[in-house]
């Protein structure tokens, strides 16, 4: 099939996607659409759960496993959007709906190029499509869950936004709660040991505190408190103060290495890790995919954002068309021609690397 077709195919099928909703788990609508598209190009596919996955034709064990990999979830439509989300349509080159831009943009451009290599020989690498359930509320039952399932990745292309420059890492996340305690009163009674004051000094130590390792890609470690919770009634002092602690984690340090500096340092009685499974990802500017995309002319940078890179253990590239500023806004869209753009230059690329 020629690329235009291929492209045009492409656009349908994300239409289509955006008028189906599948926000995370209930992705099973949006499934079939993909499964559709395998078995009209005659390629042989698998479903477990709502992830639909196939490998190229000459699938060869002794040859090293590119993944492709986007996800076709959404999220919910927020309250400002002022078209239906669920409508896709076209002006002035945007093509509108939920999930246009975060990811299906993505998703049907890797689609698209997947099926362009499917049938070739002698490829240097395999090729591992997936399109994932689940990457917006990080569940358990998207990309992390296929990684037992789908053959052994030994680099992988992440679909996100990302305007087709080169996210060559990415920050993990940690989320902490943590505990400020005090001894409780009656108000009317002096208390030096109240939890709320106590809480200043921790809100304080938080703000200024630095990691010391900073990353070329990515920076520094971001730290943030995002909320707080303390007190029931007007006159009562609490027993302590809740806080939660949002950790950006650059690719310097592990996500159990972060949860052991804070355990040790922080002034808090208790601080704990929700999960330390969503780490920093990365891939070396010496990768054949980097050097490639370099040659060009893609730029390369660090991406403050998560994504399905954060389960995986093996280097990975963020890329995709779109932008991901438009991402959970209102009224989201993605331009016709970041597709058009976006598949010939994944087709570009791996030309370049696996051919």
């Amino acid at each position: 099939m020629k690329i235009q077709q291929l492209t045009e195919k492409a656009i349908s099928l994300l239409k289509n996607l955006i008028e189906t909703p599948s926000f995370s788990s209930e992705e099973d609508k949006t499934a079939l659409l993909i499964e559709n598209w395998f078995k009209t190009n005659n390629i042989p596919f698998k479903r477990t759960k709502n992830n639909v996955w196939a490998t190229n034709k000459y699938f060869d064990k002794s040859k090293p496993t590119l993944l492709l990999n986007s996800h076709h979830d959404t999220v919910k439509p927020n309250s400002a959007y002022t078209n239906n989300p669920f409508k896709a349509f076209v002006k002035d080159d945007k093509l509108y709906g939920l999930g246009s831009n975060d990811a299906g943009g993505c998703l049907v451009s890797l689609i698209a190029t997947f099926t362009h290599f499917y049938q070739q020989k002698d490829l240097k690498y395999n090729l591992v499509i997936v399109a994932s359930a689940e990457e917006e509320s990080s569940g358990s039952n998207g990309l992390n869950s296929m990684l037992s399932i789908i053959p052994h990745i030994d680099v992988a292309i992440v679909g996100e936004p990302t305007l087709m420059n080169l996210a060559i890492a990415e920050k993990g996340l940690v989320v902490f709660d943590a505990v400020v305690e005090g001894t409780p009163s009656h108000a009317a009674h002096p208390n030096n040991n109240n939890a709320i004051y106590n809480s200043i000094e921790v809100l304080q130590w938080f703000k200024d505190f630095k990691f010391e390792k900073t990353s070329k890609a990515l920076g520094d470690v971001k730290m943030t408190v995002t909320q707080i919770k303390a007190g029931s009634q007007h006159n009562v002092v609490p027993a302590h103060v809740d806080l939660v602690i949002d950790v950006r984690v650059n690719d310097a340090y592990s996500n159990k290495e972060i949860a052991a500096i804070l355990e040790k340092k922080s002034p808090c009685t208790k601080i704990t890790p929700r999960s330390l499974r969503l780490n920093s990802s990365s891939i070396s500017t010496e990768h054949d995919l980097v050097k490639a995309g370099i040659t060009m002319g893609r730029k390369t940078y660090g991406s403050p954002t998560l994504s399905d890179q954060s389960v995986l253990t093996c280097q990975s590239l963020k890329l995709g068309p779109g932008d991901s500023t438009r991402s959970h806004s209102a009224d989201e869209f993605i331009y016709i021609s970041e597709i058009e753009e976006g598949i010939q230059i994944y087709i570009e690329l791996l030309n370049r690397v696996i051919v």
